[in-house]
């Protein structure tokens, strides 16, 4: 199982395809079974503008390593973190087939209002992120992902939206993403009732698990709850981090329910399919934090001692992160990038394997909004240094731009 992340600008467009072990290479951008892609704020080419270029007027120093969205496999989800031009880029975004049945946008609410705006996608693939709270199941956005054999065990991608406090200039947020693969492997026989899967290669998304028995003709956008959920604690390595026991305590969470594929798990269904078979392997979950311009980590760790902490998904996978503190005056909105200052404390509290620059390009940026920009660089040595300071062993990554990094389980 793996996480590939590559850099598509210079910025903060990425693409990350998660794969699960038994993933093969496939010719014409067809992806194996139990691949599941995201795209994140893309933008390739041209300029941003915000309301008016003399108030800002942004583009890229570097070309981007594809002209068009249609070099890329097409991803399952493209995700917008914010409405800005450079996060949420129209030219862009309408590189993207409107016709599509296989990609769902999810975007913050203001950058999901301006895309349906451009009527240029159906409606129903549009969504807004809602706004992570433990106590609300359905503010956790759920990707149903199909066993890739009989027997094997469904795998499940989710997203979450946490967005800063009272946050003037509307920058600041972190999203959580998370990746259980399928399972295929099999190991000790047990006894058990489940309903049969079904075989197919649509992943679904819902924010609510169902609790009624659905009609087969009108199948679930995701599936019910199984008899076979449980909690795990993984452990991985990866040659540029230790892992630590987190110090974050587990807390009962409604999210990470590992769900039968189509049916209610009542008794009177499950009688119709009493058979022996054998249990997959549990397998292990990947996790991601993106946040650009960053947030406290007070803001996050809701999120990582429930969600994260009973889905087995820490220590994290990769954080996504600027390394560049940016300020401007208060009247301007205050901070734009947290920096190496705030995404230390998140890689060092959720134990990050990785953390990634984002945002940190040096644009040619010009207008009102930029003239009083303070901009304080960090380099990945500097990096580097921090962390070592707080006794973290996270490593630490530059990506040009094109540049793809390989993270493994």
């Amino acid at each position: 199982m793996s996480l590939n992340v590559k850099h598509l600008n210079g910025d903060s467009t990425f693409l990350l395809t998660f794969s699960p072990k038994q993933s093969q290479p496939s010719p014409y951008y067809q992806q194996p079974p139990g691949t599941f892609s995201i795209l994140i704020d893309p933008w390739l080419s041209g300029p941003s503008t915000m309301w008016h270029p003399k108030f800002l007027y942004s583009k890229h120093t570097v070309a981007s390593c594809i002209s068009n969205l249609s070099h890329i496999p097409e991803p399952h989800v493209v995700l917008i973190s914010q409405e800005k031009p450079d996060h949420c880029h129209e030219a862009t975004l309408r590189q993207l087939d409107p016709t599509s049945q296989s990609t769902v946008i999810l975007a913050q609410p203001a950058a999901a209002k301006k895309i349906l705006a451009m009527k240029h996608f159906d409606p129903s693939r549009v969504h807004a992120l809602p706004t992570f709270s433990g106590r609300k199941p359905d503010s956790v956005v759920r990707f149903y992902i199909p066993p890739i054999s009989p027997g094997g065990l469904p795998g499940e991608a989710t997203i979450a939206y946490i967005p800063a406090r009272l946050d003037v200039s509307g920058l600041h947020n972190a999203i959580g993403i998370t990746y259980r693969p399928p399972s295929a492997a099999v190991s000790r026989p047990i006894n058990f009732s489940l309903p049969t899967p079904p075989l197919n290669s649509t992943f679904e998304y819902t924010r609510e698990a169902p609790r009624s028995q659905p009609s087969p003709q009108n199948p679930p956008l995701t599936p019910p709850e199984s008899p076979n959920q449980r909690t795990s604690t993984i452990s991985s390595s990866t040659a540029t981090a230790s892992e630590p026991s987190s110090p974050l305590s587990p807390a009962t969470s409604t999210t990470t329910n590992i769900t039968a594929p189509s049916h209610s798990a009542s008794a009177s269904i499950s009688s119709m399919y009493s058979f022996t078979a054998s249990r997959p392997v549990p397998e292990k979950t990947l996790s991601v934090i993106y946040s650009p311009h960053g947030v406290p980590f007070s803001l996050i760790r809701p999120y990582a001692s429930s969600h994260l902490v009973s889905a087995a998904a820490l220590p994290l996978t990769a954080l996504l992160h600027s390394f560049d503190r940016v300020e401007n005056p208060w009247w301007l909105g205050g901070n734009v990038n947290a920096g190496l200052p705030g995404g230390v404390e998140i890689a060092q509290n959720l134990m990050a394997k990785c953390w990634i620059s984002a945002h940190d390009e040096e644009k040619e940026n010009s207008g009102l909004s930029v003239k009083k920009v303070v901009t304080r660089k960090y380099n990945a040595a500097e990096v580097r240094e921090m962390i070592a300071k707080g006794k973290g062993a996270t490593g630490v990554a530059v990506l040009d731009c094109g540049e793809e990094l390989k993270l493994k389980a």
